[in-house]
């Protein structure tokens, strides 16, 4: 059974890490996430769930305004080929429905089937702000207790310039809609 916001909070709780959590109306894509990033300081995220031709799962996290090639992305990674993972592997994995991907979720990959990869632009911000799980509300956390908050879930985050801005890049993407897997 996948966590709940509740579940998650007591878990952050008893590792210590203090968060601040703002309500709102759901939102399911980056562009309708911006109306929140005035109540809450710091890197607001948008969360994409890949599957790569070889069956591996990955959870790419990066600022909403990242641009994320999809097309190269794989070789940064060294997987085959990514896609978005459908709704049904999210939910069956990370336990939560597209539109609330969050790095909170992999409290919920019990197995660690999914590979986290934090954007390096990304972890120039402090706090990062994220979904607690579902997406009528954006939780804000110091950056080092998010690490913390994913290795006590039992995954080693990798952090690498993905997005075109880490990797010094300032082409036009040629990936897919990259809001798709979620704002947060």
């Amino acid at each position: 059974m996948a966590a709940t916001r509740q579940d998650l909070f007591e878990r952050l709780e008893a590792l210590g890490i203090e968060t601040r959590t703002v309500e709102h109306p759901p939102t399911f894509t980056v562009a309708e996430s911006r109306a929140v990033e005035k109540d809450l300081p710091g890197g607001h995220t948008k969360n994409l769930f890949l599957k790569c031709k070889k069956g591996r799962l990955w959870l790419v996290v990066a600022l909403n305004d990242a641009v994320i090639d999809l097309k190269t992305l794989h070789k940064r990674l060294g997987s085959g080929r990514l896609s978005f993972g459908r709704a049904e592997l999210l939910e069956e994995v990370l336990g939560v429905p597209p539109g609330s991907v969050t790095p909170f979720a992999l409290m919920n990959d019990r197995t660690q089937r999914v590979q986290v990869v934090l954007d390096e632009a990304m972890m120039r911000c402090d706090p990062l702000n994220f979904h607690p799980l579902e997406n009528t509300a954006t939780t804000g956390i110091r950056r080092d207790d998010l690490l913390r908050f994913i290795r006590a879930c039992g995954h080693e985050p990798i952090i690498l310039p993905v997005s075109e801005a880490a990797a010094g890049r300032a082409r036009a993407p040629a990936g897919g809609k990259a809001a798709a897997g979620g704002a947060g």
